[in-house]
């Protein structure tokens, strides 16, 4: 990944850790890599270029409370 961002692999463990804190994806324990599409939708929305942003789930529904 750091090659593709153009960034010193040894360099760029320090950095992902500080742009996780930001949102950037983490990586999948059972693929043990970043899903690049999440990837570069974090970097669009980053530099203003998607107006989506990453919505969290919240909570069950309850289909009753209507």
């Amino acid at each position: 990944m750091a090659r593709r961002l153009s960034q010193d692999p040894t360099e760029w463990a320090a950095k992902a850790i500080i742009l996780e804190r930001d949102g950037l994806p983490r990586i999948d324990p059972m693929m043990g890599a970043r899903y690049w599409p999440a990837v570069l939708a974090y970097w669009n929305r980053r530099y203003g270029l998607s107006a989506a942003a990453a919505m969290s789930p919240d909570g069950l529904e309850n289909l009753n409370a209507l």
